[in-house]
């Protein structure tokens, strides 16, 4: 007998063929959500591969920034966000005003912005970075002061693959902080064959044990790679899913079981469905502030 869930499959199908839709899943997303998605992976290589198709709307489940980020690249596109709560905590501890006022303190300072921030703060800065490239777009600035927003930790990280000053707003990934040094260390007692990959958003305690440090992409690449049978992963819990989907004679080992991030998690098939049949909750960033986010986001592709 068919359950809910599958005929909810069957229904977002039709519906995606009907308004000629493409369903973008971030990394941490559920696994029934990553099943369904045309596109998995890290918020601004999603939205590049949502611009490069004919689709008409993007269903974005990921949380709110990165749907906005998706209206910043594909403005004649419909952009919806399945659940109009999955905001990210990270992203809200930074405003665009605070960010004018902290500015007016620094005049010399480059304001390198991690894409997990709102359009508005996009807006303000100079250049975006995502976790995967910051290190290159600092060091290939001119400016030798930078501001760092909003993520403190990634910034640590970075300051110490460049000798530039960097200043850095005290923002964090309060997902990212559950994961403990003593999770690390007793992990790789109980695996020692184990590698561990952490996510530079995590505390520099954390960063210090791990043998690598990278983006979820990065992960993903690195769990292919011919040498690495077991792996300890230090982020959110949702990525084990696609791990373990395409590489299934490997095991992978959440860091943290606690480091799931509610948001991420607010988007379920039947939201989904909701979505594209009501076609809201609409994410449309207004024009003004578009194009300045753009900006940030264009010198950065540029740059790296």
């Amino acid at each position: 007998m068919e359950n809910s869930d599958d005929k909810a499959r069957e229904r977002i199908a039709r519906l995606k063929g009907e308004r000629n839709a493409v369903i973008l899943a971030h990394n941490y997303q559920r696994g029934e959500i990553q099943d369904i998605a045309d596109f998995v992976g890290d918020s601004l290589e999603l939205s590049q591969n949502a611009a490069k198709t004919d689709a008409e709307v993007i269903v974005f489940c990921g949380v709110h920034f990165m749907a906005e980020t998706a209206s910043i690249l594909c403005p004649e596109r419909i952009v919806l966000l399945p659940d109009k709560n999955a905001g990210c905590p990270m992203a809200n501890m930074i405003t665009a005003e605070e960010l004018i006022r902290r500015k007016k303190h620094l005049p010399g300072a480059a304001v390198v912005c991690y894409v997990n921030s709102t359009a508005a703060v996009k807006a303000e800065s100079d250049i975006c970075c995502t976790s995967a490239n910051a290190v290159k777009v600092i060091q290939r600035l001119d400016a030798q002061e930078i501001l760092f927003v909003p993520d403190q930790y990634l910034g640590q990280y970075v300051s110490t693959q460049t000798d530039k000053k960097m200043l850095f707003w005290p923002g964090y990934c309060p997902t990212h902080m559950k994961i403990l040094p003593n999770h690390i260390t007793r992990l790789r007692q109980k695996h020692p064959q184990a590698r561990v990959v952490v996510h530079p958003e995590c505390r520099p305690d954390v960063i210090g044990l791990a043998d690598d440090v990278l983006s979820t992409g990065g992960m993903c690449r690195y769990a292919g790679r011919k040498d690495v049978s077991q792996m300890i992963v230090g982020t959110e819990t949702g990525i084990i899913h696609r791990l373990r989907k395409e590489h299934p004679g490997k095991e992978f080992i959440p860091a943290s079981e606690k480091a799931v991030c509610p948001n991420m998690k607010l988007i379920t098939l039947h939201k989904v469905l909701r979505s594209l049949e009501e076609m809201k909750p609409e994410v449309k960033v207004p024009e003004e502030i578009r194009l300045q986010a753009k900006i940030a986001v264009d010198r950065m592709l540029q740059a790296v």
